[in-house]
């Protein structure tokens, strides 16, 4: 079986042997297309619109070319299928059609079925590649996954970097390996019933290697502000191309790559004052573009806490879910009492918001940010699924912006993480881990990139003054100590040692993962499937928690959670069977009191 995704720009291979070229430069008077190793320059013929086309029979599959502007600078295809000389380097004309599939029965999986494993290529193995990635997916299979969720693949500068600096949306980073090989690696994970979800940016492009204001300055608008700089154009003159080009990059990860579901970054800084927004309108594409048949999930990461998106719609919403950071924050306050930066929003009252998150979604559903300034942050949620929150003690995020990459375990006692893991994984919300948080990891994951001269320096200056607001890190001396992002030794260092999986103590907190995502499978994701709005109810104090949830079979899921280092009451009676306890070694009366840090389940048909 063959995939192409079909677009209105790039390099496309016809069914007739020739190239179709496509390059939209409102700007340019004149573009060329410089073959490689050809000292004669192509002319493209001037269309409409700021359109320009070549259709030639001197170039082929493998073909490497750049766009020449104006007679002058040459640059690479913004729709590029592969770089595989970088960035500055030309693109090379890829046979989308070539692979030959061999899963035309997947279909996905229900989003009810979703545990989520986040990793970055670079650092999960070894060998840093597609390939080391699928090596590792029956471990993934054996421990419980059902979703690999890959960090941005698009093009970057240099050979190491999170994948959030990407500039060429299209072409996934040669230093992983070829598009055939990322193809190869998702029909492995097929074979194994494992859903593959991507990482992709869509609110800037990355500082280097991003040619599109020389010859389409209508990318971009200074209209809207970003952290970046000005917003990418997605309601001014010109931004029907610049909307199709997003909506097409989506597009094509789903069709020709069989992406089982996207995550969108940071949507919350792409600014759009258009009816529809570009989020409505490219998953209002998506939904039309692929038969209801086939299991697709679009899930955000919104820092609005926008619950809007997430509305059940007449056959499938939208977006499936967001990222959850509310949970995590509470939970963190609980586990570490850090209270700086944005845990200050969470340090009053952290158990009212993980109560909050559990039993209605967002803790903040229009209340007032201190961390914000006091800006109104977020949507009422009680009446979304569990299912529209994706919840995580750990992700790239959370442990990677801390100035030495800790993850938790580093940061709290093992019967807080214990705790707290079994929250997680058995709540009906779909649990996401972080790559090595299954066996305790002992390597960080710190930011890394591989940019060099002025920028290296102000990226390296940049990351240690982000810090200087904390007491912590007061001082010169200590913010000194801060790991260079673009040191090779502070990639090096993020990689996973799978040897750690053999020894006792990493072997434990495997053996506990596994047993709760066993318990998950068995007992909770059958009774998911179909739950229609949310049917839960909380009690929490100080440091006490118990909350109900009706499953899809009438069921009740009770959770009873002590976290704290004192024994304490119990807010609620058992009721049912016990499914689960951190305290498993020791007999309990459940009806008189929680040890510190303990945690129980309960089935209740």
């Amino acid at each position: 079986m063959k995939r192409k995704h079909s677009m209105p720009f790039g390099a496309d291979l016809l069914d007739d042997g020739r190239v179709r070229f496509r390059l939209w430069a409102p700007k340019a008077v004149t573009i060329d297309v410089a073959l490689e190793n050809s000292t004669t320059f192509l002319p493209m013929v001037k269309l409409s619109d700021g359109w320009f086309e070549l259709v030639t029979d001197r170039a082929s599959s493998g073909s490497r070319y750049q766009f020449v502007i104006d007679g002058g600078i040459k640059v690479p295809d913004p729709a590029s299928r592969f770089q595989p000389q970088d960035v500055h380097g030309p693109s090379e004309v890829v046979e989308q059609s070539r692979f030959k599939w061999e899963d035309a029965t997947w279909g996905g999986r229900p989003w009810s079925e979703a545990v989520i494993y986040e990793l970055h290529v670079g650092t999960f193995s070894k060998e840093g590649t597609f390939a080391g990635v699928e090596a590792r997916l029956d471990y993934l299979v054996d421990l419980g996954i059902t979703a690999i969720e890959l960090m941005p693949l698009s093009d970057f500068y240099g050979a190491r970097n999170w994948g959030y600096d990407g500039v060429l949306p299209y072409a996934p980073d040669a230093s992983y390996g070829t598009p055939d090989d990322l193809k190869h690696l998702i029909q492995a994970a097929h074979s194994r019933r494992l859903m593959v979800f991507l990482d992709v940016v869509y609110n800037h492009f990355g500082p280097v290697g991003n040619y599109l204001r020389t010859y389409a300055p209508d990318f971009f608008t200074d209209r809207h502000r970003t952290p970046w700089g000005d917003g990418i154009n997605f309601d001014g003159p010109g931004s029907r191309t610049v909307r199709d080009f997003f909506i097409h990059n989506a597009l094509n990860w789903l069709e020709e790559y069989h992406f089982d579901g996207l995550r969108f970054d940071a949507v919350h800084a792409i600014a759009d004052d258009s009816h529809p927004d570009i989020l409505t309108e490219l998953a209002q594409r998506v939904r039309s573009e692929f038969p209801e048949g086939r299991h697709i999930h679009l899930v955000l990461e919104n820092d609005d806490n926008a619950s809007h998106y997430l509305e059940p719609g007449r056959s499938r919403s939208l977006y499936k879910a967001q990222w959850n950071d509310d949970i995590h924050h509470a939970l963190h306050v609980l586990l570490t009492n850090e209270t700086d930066g944005y845990y200050a929003d969470y340090s009053d009252r952290p158990m009212r918001f993980l109560s909050r998150c559990l039993s209605e979604g967002f803790a903040y559903q229009g209340e007032a940010s201190r961390y914000r300034g006091g800006k109104l942050r977020g949507e009422p949620s009680r009446h979304l699924a569990s299912s529209a929150f994706v919840s995580f003690i750990q992700n790239h995020d959370q442990i990677g912006n801390r100035a030495f990459g800790e993850r938790i375990h580093q940061l709290a006692n093992c019967c807080a993480v214990k705790a707290a893991s079994a929250i997680l994984l058995l709540a009906p919300s779909p649990p996401l881990l972080f790559m090595g948080e299954e066996f305790a990891a002992g390597s960080p994951f710190l930011y890394f990139c591989d940019f060099d001269s002025d920028l290296a320096n102000a990226v390296r200056e940049g990351r240690r003054s982000e810090f200087a607001r904390f007491a912590r890190f007061s001082s010169l001396e200590v913010r000194g100590c801060i790991p260079d992002p673009n040191g090779l030794e502070t990639f090096e260092r993020s990689k996973l040692d799978w040897a750690e999986v053999e020894q006792l103590d990493h072997g434990a907190q495997l053996a506990h993962y596994r047993k709760l995502l066993s318990i998950r499978h068995n007992a909770i994701i059958p009774r998911l499937m179909g739950i229609g709005g949310n049917h839960s109810t909380a009690v929490w104090s100080d440091r006490n928690l118990h909350v109900d949830w009706e499953l899809a079979d009438k069921t009740t899921l009770r959770l009873l959670a002590n976290l704290s280092d004192c024994v304490a009451a119990p807010l609620a009676k058992p009721i049912g069977q016990l499914i689960y306890t951190t305290h498993e070694d020791k007999v309990l009366d459940f009806e008189q009191e929680l040890p510190p840090w303990s945690v129980a389940w309960f089935l209740h048909p």
